[in-house]
């Protein structure tokens, strides 16, 4: 369904009156990437169809993570990889989040801050998964990082998905011995390593200069330290999925989410817009917010990760390291069949089946033929005057 509102509009809007100095080159980059998507601004390709030669010119897509537009078939490969991946166990959410106190520092140091989040969920995880106390075996998690509540400010969380077990040393699967029904393990013990742990290595980045931390006046370190030891950081844990088909789905969801979609947007005009989110504090229920443009790129900017930084990791035996050999070991030791990983290429193709059905490359106008790739449009040029004269209309 077209979308009558785009975030791109709003970037129309503002980027041209923002101060270059004021914006970090990797922002204005990727705003400057959404606003021009699917425009004559980066060109066009053009297909022809093998039986009657029609043709078909399409914008070309910016392929930048943060668009909204950009996300569909990058979301459709990466979960039918994950499929691939699935055992059949029973999998667990949970929910790592950082308090708002360590924000300012989230912004001052991204890489680094949301880095150690990720390394601090995992090390909570592992710790207590290696412990025979709870499970005595390897484990693994997909992690996938937000940075944004529903109104767009600053709330870094990872979503975890960890499977039901672990393999042993001999190669076995090892089902936890206790547990607190919502979880592999106690929430409270997982919170505790993993606050215990991020404080650690927060001190060690601080001692080395690599993290500045700025202190509310009349604070010490030692009182920051207290005040956030004294915090309970959330862990949300929940049941486990019910079907392995459900991870999956909610793995699609999330993976490759952006801070806001063009579909919550409801009224763009020329100094605010309106959108609508969800009130968790209300049980989900569904308001509405309004900002002015220049503050609704600001809260959209907060959410722009570094250049080159992973927002999906994997640990465990799923790491890029392990994963091959790994999953072979896992699959024996549940007494299932091994898969044959699919290539890209493959996984490309069932993804814009899932996506466009099975007629994505049969021509619209003949509905026999296939469309296949002539060639480029350069960007900003109108297309040659043989292929716009030769173009028919559906």
């Amino acid at each position: 369904m077209r979308v009558k509102h785009e975030v791109a509009d709003v970037i129309k809007k503002v980027l041209p009156k923002m101060d270059d100095h004021k914006l970090l080159w990797n922002h204005r980059r990727t705003l400057s990437a959404i606003e021009r998507c699917r425009t004559a601004a980066l060109g066009q390709h053009v297909d022809g169809c093998d039986s009657c030669g029609y043709l078909k010119i399409s914008y070309n897509s910016c392929r930048n993570r943060h668009c909204p537009k950009c996300q569909g078939l990058n979301k459709e490969m990466w979960v039918v990889q994950q499929e691939e991946q699935l055992l059949g166990v029973a999998y667990y959410h949970i929910v790592f989040t950082l308090p708002h106190e360590l924000n300012a520092m989230c912004l001052s140091h991204p890489k680094i801050m949301y880095g150690l989040l990720f390394k601090a969920a995992w090390y909570a995880l592992n710790k207590l998964a290696l412990d025979e106390k709870w499970l005595g075996a390897k484990t693994a998690a997909t992690m996938i990082l937000h940075t944004w509540s529903q109104t767009m400010t600053l709330h870094p969380h990872v979503h975890c998905i960890v499977p039901n077990g672990g393999i042993t040393k001999d190669g076995k699967w090892q089902f936890p011995k206790r547990g607190d029904g919502n979880f592999l393990f106690p929430q409270k013990s997982i919170m505790q390593v993993y606050r215990g742990f991020f404080m650690e290595e927060l001190k060690s980045y601080i001692q080395k200069n690599e993290v500045k931390l700025k202190l509310p006046d009349g604070m010490n370190y030692q009182q920051f330290k207290d005040e956030l030891y004294r915090k309970e950081w959330v862990v949300f844990t929940k049941k486990p999925f019910s079907d392995v088909k459900n991870v999956v789905s909610y793995l699609g969801r999330y993976s490759h989410r952006v801070a806001i979609t063009n579909h919550r947007l409801k009224e763009v005009d020329e100094s605010e817009v309106l959108f609508d989110y969800k009130d968790y504090r209300q049980n989900g229920k569904r308001k509405l917010m309004r900002l002015s443009n220049t503050e609704f790129i600001r809260r959209f900017c907060l959410h722009i990760l570094p250049p080159n930084f992973r927002k999906v990791r994997q640990y465990g035996f799923l790491s890029n390291a392990s994963k091959a050999k790994s999953l072979k070991i896992a699959r024996r030791a549940l007494g299932y069949r091994q898969r044959k990983l699919r290539s890209r290429a493959e996984r490309k193709v069932i993804a814009k089946e899932r996506l466009f059905g099975k007629s994505v490359h049969k021509c619209p106008f003949c509905k026999t033929g296939n469309l296949n790739p002539l060639g480029i449009i350069p960007q900003n040029k109108s297309p040659p005057l043989e292929i716009s004269t030769d173009q028919r209309k559906i």
